[in-house]
């Protein structure tokens, strides 16, 4: 009886500690990849990298599964494992090598996405890659018909370089003539190429981290506990689907056009939960289209791997193990998983927010209680380029706006802010007028603009930028004719505008995708939309 006791206890302890220990590697490969950003950050050019941090770092074990990345942006979550996938199979690295890649066909997203991934070899332990660490930046131009790579488009050809998976950087050698055709083809070169070598040391700092790990406390170990961040993380999903009741739930919502045609642009979603796990359906989404709106399949599997990681309370890794108890169905050829040479800059930005909409309004149906009604719904992407005659360069500006949260069951929502698959900032007025020939004239909270309900929907802001010169500008938005929706009675949240206002005062409507030319003076005006209301009571007051 006394040796069972002992026996037992012994078991308990040893799990304990592996417990105590699972924590202590998730909190170090998250530091790795948290480290990264704070690398990549410090060293970026751009305002669109080092002020709004759209960027994302991860790190990956051995077969390219990822194991930790840090809290960047969630449209990168589900999709970077694609990069480094392709990356793996397409160009097998040897120590020092580093791999560029943007073909949203071949493992990106969009094409100012630009993936860094790179191996961390010790050829004391193996001759083979133990980990592989990459990185995910937004670059403001990556060449196209329109400066910021973010304007009106039909075909992918005309949005910028595409770049599939090759070597950039060859046993520690930056490849000088690849480099070189890179920078010949987008628009403010010292710029970017500031960005990209920000990139890369970014990565020296995650390869010397994980071989800190590793000498630590040996490969076998830490390989050990990269697997197991995965099969917990899996363990917790399945956890909180047997949670969900049984069933299937059904949705759908439109994105306003595809800046083609006036035409709604359908996404339907149907939820079957059994158990632990879950069936994704997107069929009866609309085909692809011919405008920018087009979403690849990473971009799809991106915003389910968001909101069922939404599901599960507390800290949970962001490791490959979410993803092991869903079946994610996206047709090819639709609006969800589009085919090339479909264009694709608003899939990664617009698309992405408007499935993650229908994904909630499914899941409102199965835990009412957890689900916030729509928040804004689109990321407002502007992009302004031309001449700068202060340093006579080239320029290309690019930024999301902030808008409405959506009403939570038991609280409003939350004003100006970015929400879902974006986590960026705004830009700080400060960096933008020294960094751009422009002034912003206004911006404030878009008063009113959430919906109303027992539970409020945040408000938008209004955001108001005058040129310094003439430009090209483009706009790249939603939520411009179908609002975005109130639960359970609430109201829905105010639609969005932009408007032209010209020196002499006069004011022009403008659509929600647009690209024209604009000159010195003229001011452009983005209103935000207010997040949807939740609850049939209507309040007639706030708090934020």
């Amino acid at each position: 009886m006394f040796l069972f006791v002992l026996s037992s206890c012994s078991l308990w302890i040893n799990s304990f500690m592996d417990s105590i220990k699972l924590e202590i590697f998730r909190s170090l490969y998250s530091s790795v990849a948290e480290e990264m950003g704070v690398s990549l950050r410090r060293t970026a050019f751009s305002p669109n990298i080092k002020e709004r941090r759209d960027y994302s770092c991860a790190v990956f074990d051995c077969q390219g599964r990822l194991i930790a990345q840090g809290d960047h942006m969630p449209v990168h979550l589900g999709s970077m494992p694609m990069s480094v996938r392709a990356a793996i199979e397409h160009c097998p690295m040897e120590p020092g090598d580093v791999v560029i890649l943007n073909d949203p066909y071949a493992g990106g997203t969009h094409l100012p996405d630009v993936t860094l991934v790179t191996t961390v070899y010790d050829s004391k332990v193996s001759k083979k890659p133990l980990f592989y660490v990459s990185n995910r930046a937004h670059h403001a131009d990556i060449g196209g018909s329109t400066p910021g790579s973010m304007g009106s488009a039909t075909e992918i050809y005309q949005e910028g370089i595409r770049i599939p998976p090759i070597r950039i950087v060859r046993r520690g050698e930056l490849d000088r003539d690849l480099f070189s055709l890179l920078l010949a083809n987008v628009r403010g070169r010292k710029e970017r190429e500031g960005d990209f070598a920000a990139q890369i040391g970014a990565l020296e700092v995650g390869r010397a981290r994980l071989l800190e790990i590793v000498e630590r406390y040996g490969f076998r170990e830490a390989n050990d506990y990269a697997r197991h961040l995965v099969e917990y993380a899996a363990r917790l999903m399945r956890r909180r689907l047997a949670q969900v009741p049984d069933g299937v739930y059904d949705a759908e919502d439109f994105l306003d056009d595809d800046g083609e045609t006036d035409t709604p642009v359908l996404i339907r979603v149907r939820i079957e939960i059994s158990g632990e796990s879950a069936r994704v359906d997107f069929t009866g989404s609309a085909p692809q289209v011919r405008g920018p709106i087009n979403a690849v399949e990473a971009i799809t599997v991106s915003a389910v791997y968001y909101v069922f990681r939404c599901l599960i309370p507390g800290e949970v890794p962001a490791s490959a193990g979410i993803l092991e108890p869903l079946e994610i169905i996206a047709p090819a050829g639709t609006i969800v998983n589009a085919l090339p040479p479909s264009p694709v800059a608003g899939g990664n930005v617009e698309t992405s927010q408007r499935i993650v909409d229908v994904l909630l309004k499914a899941l409102a149906s199965a835990v009412p209680d957890l689900i916030p009604a729509a928040s804004q719904g689109t990321m407002n992407n502007l992009t302004i380029g031309g001449w700068d005659p202060r340093f006579n360069v080239e320029f290309a500006y690019y930024e999301t706006i902030a808008g409405g949260m959506g009403a939570r069951p038991s609280a409003d929502g939350i004003s100006a802010v970015h929400t879902h698959m974006t986590n960026s900032l705004n830009t700080p007025i400060e960096a933008l007028e020294y960094a751009y020939p422009m002034r912003i004239r206004r911006y404030q909270i878009r008063r009113g603009s959430g919906g109303k309900g027992r539970h409020r929907g945040g408000d938008g802001v209004i955001r108001e930028v005058e040129l310094l010169t003439d430009a090209r500008v483009s706009l790249l938005s939603d939520r411009r004719k179908i609002p975005p929706y109130g639960l359970h009675g609430g109201e829905p949240g105010t639609l969005g505008q932009a408007e032209l206002i010209h020196p002499n005062g006069s004011t022009k409507r403008l659509p929600g995708k647009f690209s024209i030319s604009a000159r010195k003076g003229d001011r452009i005006v983005i209103k935000t939309p207010g997040g949807g209301g939740c609850g049939g009571t209507p309040t007639s007051g706030r708090q934020d």
